[in-house]
């Protein structure tokens, strides 16, 4: 906690005084313009990553950046992603992966998580992921196609579905490699494009 209180003072001594004119305009303004959904791991960082302001990014972090597809009823998840969709009309939403996930690496050597069931439980919604990784044993694949299955769970949500129709939402998909920090953006057939 130390570290925390010092980070603090830090951010409210060097960093607030620097953006005061900012922080202003954000207390009466929520306009992002992207909802990223990235992964909880505390080495991915979407603001960093993207270089973007505060205010700029409606941010949701899950384990292995799951996205459950749609179903009705009380869901964190899904109330965030309507919420960045239908009132705050976000135009871009990005899903992004990353390497050395350990939700995908658990998946793919079958860890035993009978000791976290909620965890277990949860990783159920990468299940459209493993069925499209070919190849056994092999995390980088798992990451693309899980990146890849919560784009189209993405899409089975109302407010997406219906931005996507009226052509005001589009869908990215990436993958961030931590020790190199390069960005790989898929394409819908699951193919890297230059970023």
């Amino acid at each position: 906690m130390q570290d925390l209180a010092q980070g603090v003072a830090r951010f409210q001594r060097d960093v607030f005084p620097a953006k005061a004119e900012l922080f202003a305009h954000l207390a009466t303004h929520h306009t992002p313009h992207t909802l990223f959904i990235s992964c909880s791991d505390a080495r991915v960082v979407p603001e960093l990553i993207t270089g973007t302001e505060p205010g700029d990014l409606f941010v949701i972090r899950t384990a292995g950046n799951l996205v459950p597809a749609y179903t009705p009823g009380a869901d964190g998840v899904a109330a965030s992603i309507e919420y960045a969709v239908a009132t705050l009309d976000v135009k871009d939403i990005v899903v992004c992966g990353h390497s050395a996930c350990g939700a995908m690496t658990a998946l793919v050597e079958g860890h035993d998580l009978s000791g976290a069931p909620a965890v277990a439980a949860w990783l159920r919604h990468a299940e459209a992921s493993r069925a499209r990784t070919t190849a056994d044993g092999d995390v980088p694949a798992l990451v693309r196609q899980n990146v890849l299955a919560q784009l189209a769970n993405l899409a089975t949500h109302p407010s997406v579905a219906r931005a996507l129709a009226e052509g005001k939402v589009a869908l990215h998909g990436w993958v961030y490699d931590i020790p190199t920090g390069r960005v790989e953006a898929l394409t819908a057939a699951g193919s890297a494009l230059a970023a």
